[in-house]
């Protein structure tokens, strides 16, 4: 555990990099071997854009580190957080919670806040009109939408005491974990409902990106799939039965060219029908 922790208080930004390279790598090498779904797409075109806006979501994450570090060294500093606020335990226990928390605040509850609030969901909107999920689309985010983001990680941070090597390793598993929910990937069902008991396994996420109302207010969850079932936002749906997309936005001329997708929050925009 020691190892781990100084690893990832010093991990090098070329390492996070390659770590992101390799997930995208083997999950597509994976995906095309065995499919859950036969897309007829040009899936480099797909990609180019996913792939574009995984690299602006890099670049407000780079520019901005500086103030995710000063928030979690003050929060050590000063002893300020839940973590630093409990007795004395074993650190394998520690780290299992602090990650648990990150999970609660930086991705699951930031994800529920951006499907119930107007202004947040025209940005998150983005990532939902990709109408073939692959795991490229994994981190399609629009700008506006990984600086909400970043501002919610830095929250969870100071509220949680966490100090810089377990976001730092969160963050790694954050990686992994949603190349590999999003991967366009046959899993047996046995496997992946167990799966689904513990992590966010690929068919209970892929219900999240089902086009209509109430599944796509449903299955928030990042890494851990504790808060779907504790909140009561945990559905199943038949993956013969999903289709991809947003009911509002399922124009391939709107959901595949860079430019139109970088000005959907500011458009005006229809109210989701449901189901």
């Amino acid at each position: 555990m020691n190892e781990i922790i100084s690893y990832f208080s010093t991990i090098p930004s070329s390492h996070r990099s390659l770590i992101l390279v390799c997930g995208i790598t083997i999950f597509w090498l994976i995906e095309n071997a065995f499919p859950l779904f036969k897309f007829e797409y040009n899936k480099w075109q797909h990609a180019s854009i996913n792939l574009f806006l995984t690299f602006t979501t890099i670049i407000v994450n780079f520019c901005l580190a500086f103030i995710l570090l000063k928030t979690a060294d003050w929060t050590i500093v000063n002893h300020f957080g839940v973590l630093q606020w409990l007795p004395e335990m074993p650190l394998w226990l520690y780290t299992l919670i602090g990650l648990l928390l990150l999970d609660l605040i930086g991705a699951y509850l930031v994800h529920l806040i951006q499907h119930k609030t107007k202004f947040l969901w025209r940005f998150h909107l983005i990532h939902h009109t990709d109408t073939w999920i692959d795991t490229t689309s994994a981190n399609r985010h629009h700008p506006g939408e990984s600086v909400i983001r970043f501002a919610f990680t830095t929250l969870g941070v100071l509220i949680i005491g966490s100090p810089m090597w377990m976001v730092f390793l969160y963050q790694t598993l954050s990686v992994i974990a949603t190349q590999f929910n999003h991967a366009n990937i046959s899993l047996p069902k046995k496997l992946d409902t167990f799966l689904s008991f513990f992590i966010v396994s690929p068919d209970m996420h892929k219900v999240h990106h089902h086009y209509v109302l109430p599944y796509t207010d449903s299955n928030y969850g990042n890494i851990f799939s504790v808060w779907d079932r504790l909140f009561g936002t945990y559905k199943t749906l038949a993956k013969e039965e999903i289709i991809y997309g947003v009911d509002t936005h399922m124009k391939d001329e709107e959901n595949n060219q860079l430019k139109k997708l970088l000005t959907i929050p500011f458009q005006k925009h229809l109210k989701a029908k449901g189901n």
